[in-house]
């Protein structure tokens, strides 16, 4: 009888643990997804990890393995929307039951913030939507927030040959993410960045509702074009205006190594690459690689340009302003614009323009961390070896010097939240890359990109020290994902990617989404604190 009475006990007890766990928010929220009427069910693209194919979906789009480990908290779901109705759902379930939403298009976020949290959260996966519609005749598109910049330059080129768009140099970014954070790419000088050339949007905001342009607001319109719109709803698609090219582009890399005076070359293009033709886009990329002498390593600063004209045309552009770089007409290749794209992602030589449609299985396993910097005033030639010395000792960092000038001069800092513009001579990215595994590994790799970003103090913007939101970097300040009443550390960050335009993206926030429910660890608080 007393054993009886024991199982009995234990029986009650299981299924007030299963009905407890039946009724807990998460369980709520899975079922409010899986009960929803949608006209194409919600069911058939949610992944849970009871899922065999959840992590091949998680992993698809996870550009930073360091973000793959596991220890790393997994969503509780994946929703691979695939309609908009699908977004409203998953807003909505999630909003009810307490659950936070990260929405990823491309994966690029730099601190797997679009796809990790310490909260219970969803992933929002937007990569199904990639439709791009190009209409010649306005020298317009729409192109869904899943859609790549490789499928939008493709579209494009089927459509006319002497049309572009100015955005990123890798073509397997999403345009969710790299529109709403700015969109850089090497037409800034000539067009500005990618929210200099949206013209309409569509998003669902925080009650679920799908809004435009007209019904969202200028203000709202005005946020997500730069302000990053992870913080204000979920980019459905973006309106923009395509910009002329002609027929053929000319691309050029010229190589200097620290012995071939590669400090001399630098130091004059800190000088005129601001200042030059806004036809012309030179980005000095420094790497390490071997030295001229047996075991030592050396500092190669490649000159990667791009010129909206013929070799013709640029030579003596170039001779006449930048004659130290000894550009030849051996260096320059014409091409298709389309061409470019691939040139500049450096792909193998003849690789088909097709596989800017080719999302890969998964990314390939590399750790990394990204940091930014804007430079007002030249860096002293002198100076220029002592970051050498540092930078040699990473091995692995990749630093690009992105130069401004052009049309970003022109563009006041206030048209959109992006407010760096005039007076920046260049934007540095520092990208430092690793693949051994291990807490070891990361922990060595991250110091060395903290101690690099202290090395370059006295050369970077002061008051703030200014960075760029799409080179996501958390050590600039950041708040907990549980943390709501969050003013105060938003502010050290928000100063930073956002200067003056910070207040307004706050006003912003404070309208369309007072309870603070899109928020993540570099979001926008609204001003109430909620």
């Amino acid at each position: 009888m007393e054993t009886f009475s024991f199982l009995l006990s234990i029986i009650t007890i299981m299924l007030s643990i299963l009905q407890a766990a039946s009724d807990s928010p998460n369980e709520k929220f899975l079922n409010c997804l899986y009960q929803s009427k949608t006209p194409n069910p919600i069911s058939n693209v949610v992944y849970t990890q009871r899922n065999q194919s959840f992590l091949s979906i998680l992993n698809m789009h996870i550009q930073n393995k360091r973000f793959k480990a596991a220890t790393i908290a997994k969503p509780l779901a994946i929703v691979t929307a695939q309609t908009e109705s699908h977004v409203q759902t998953t807003i909505l379930c999630a909003k009810t039951h307490g659950i936070q939403i990260r929405i990823r298009s491309g994966g690029h976020d730099g601190e797997g913030l679009s796809y990790v949290s310490d909260v219970p959260y969803v992933v929002l996966d937007l990569f199904p939507q990639h439709s791009v519609d190009v209409d010649i005749s306005s020298a317009t598109a729409w192109v869904q927030a899943g859609a790549t910049l490789g499928e939008l330059y493709y579209h494009i080129y089927e459509k006319s040959k002497v049309h572009a768009f100015p955005a990123g140099v890798c073509t397997s970014l999403g345009t969710g993410g790299h529109f709403s954070g700015g969109g850089y790419g090497n037409l800034l000088r000539k067009y500005g960045l990618s929210v200099d050339n949206i013209i309409d949007a569509k998003i669902v905001d925080a009650n679920g509702k799908i809004l435009d342009r007209k019904s969202m607001g200028e203000d709202l319109f005005w946020a997500i074009r730069g302000g990053g719109g992870a913080s204000f709803g979920v980019i459905l698609s973006w309106k923009i205006k395509l910009v002329p090219v002609p027929a053929n582009v000319t691309v050029f890399t010229v190589n200097k190594i620290i012995e071939d005076g590669a400090a001399d070359v630098l130091y004059k293009w800190q000088e005129v690459a601001p200042n030059l033709d806004e036809d012309l886009f030179i980005r000095a990329q420094h790497s390490v690689v071997n030295g001229t002498k047996g075991g030592n390593k050396t500092v190669q600063v490649a000159f990667i340009g791009e010129f909206l004209g013929s070799i013709n045309r640029l030579l003596p552009l170039v001779s006449k302003s930048f004659p130290e770089l000894g550009l030849k007409k051996s260096d320059c290749i014409e091409m298709p614009w389309i061409n470019s794209t691939l040139y500049w992602y450096d792909v193998p030589k003849g690789t088909p323009l097709e596989s800017l449609l080719t999302i890969p299985k998964e990314p390939s396993p590399i750790y990394f961390k990204i940091k930014s910097d804007y430079v007002k005033k030249p860096i002293p030639k002198k100076a220029l070896y002592a970051i050498w010395d540092k930078f040699i000792e990473s091995k692995t960092m990749i630093m690009q010097w992105n130069p401004y000038g052009g049309k970003m001069a022109q563009i006041p800092s206030s048209a959109t939240p992006f407010p760096h513009r005039a007076g920046n001579l260049f934007k540095i990215q520092y990208f430092l890359l690793w693949i051994e595994d291990g807490d070891k590994a990361n922990n060595q790799y991250l110091n060395f990109s903290r101690s690099f970003y202290n090395l370059m103090t006295p050369y970077a913007s002061k008051s703030p020290r200014e960075a760029f939101l799409n080179y996501r970097d958390i050590d600039i300040g950041a708040n907990h994902p549980s943390n709501i009443t969050c003013m105060d550390k938003a502010t050290i960050y928000g100063s930073k990617i956002f200067k003056h335009n910070f207040d307004r993206l706050v006003q912003v926030k404070t309208r369309v989404d007072p309870l603070n429910f899109f928020r993540y660890e570099q979001s926008i608080p609204p001003k109430s604190g909620y």
